[in-house]
């Protein structure tokens, strides 16, 4: 096999190894190439990404080789895992997935009855984020859509099922609906998983 091609699959097999990684022995069997030859081109596409500066390494771990991001560029990553932009969930945003989660299946324009406010746009963040989902349409004029928590909302909060939730049988007489949007909202707030640990991830 040609040694430029040999280091390519090579490269590639380490991508998709990941943290894994892969021994020299895994991959002279993957290729069908000796292990001599398969040390040769690690120890040359180490050197090529260093030579380059590249942001990727190859360092071996516990015997396996891994395709690693460059220390020195840690504080970037850092940035990124704990950008707003990325992570972060507004007020409204939080207070539509409340009145979501304990009123589903549920439609934008009871939500918006309940906040007083347009919530297009806490709607289009918490399906972004896979927190909420179509679940239904609703039998009234133009079959509006209905919305429900997801999967992914029971295991950022640490619910086993929606039945987990704090109890809100004491805000369900409750005639001031904006009243009760805040209380069900500290009471989410306040459970196993808190909106700022939400905001991590």
């Amino acid at each position: 096999m040609d040694f430029k091609k040999l280091k390519s699959i090579i490269e590639g097999l380490l991508f998709v190894a990941g943290e894994e990684g892969l021994s020299a022995k895994q991959i002279a069997e993957v290729v069908e190439q000796p292990l001599e030859l398969v040390l040769d081109v690690i120890h040359d596409l180490k050197g090529d990404l260093a030579r380059a500066k590249r942001g990727i390494q190859i360092r071996i771990f516990a015997g396996s080789f891994q395709l690693t991001t460059v220390p020195e560029h840690a504080p970037y990553f850092e940035k990124l895992a704990y950008s707003p932009s990325r992570s972060n969930l507004s007020q409204a945003a939080l207070e539509t997935l409340s009145i979501i989660a304990y009123r589903q299946p549920i439609t934008r324009v009871d939500i918006e009855e309940i906040r007083g406010v347009k919530s297009d746009r806490a709607l289009q963040t918490l399906v972004a984020k896979d927190l909420i989902e179509e679940v239904g349409r609703a039998e009234a004029i133009g079959r509006p859509i209905l919305y429900g928590t997801t999967k992914s909302f029971l295991d950022y909060f640490g619910l086993d099922s929606l039945k987990s939730l704090p109890d809100s049988s004491a805000f369900e007489n409750d005639e001031g609906l904006e009243e009760e949007t805040q209380l069900l909202f500290e009471k989410l707030d306040g459970h196993q998983m808190t909106f700022d640990e939400l905001k991590e991830n």
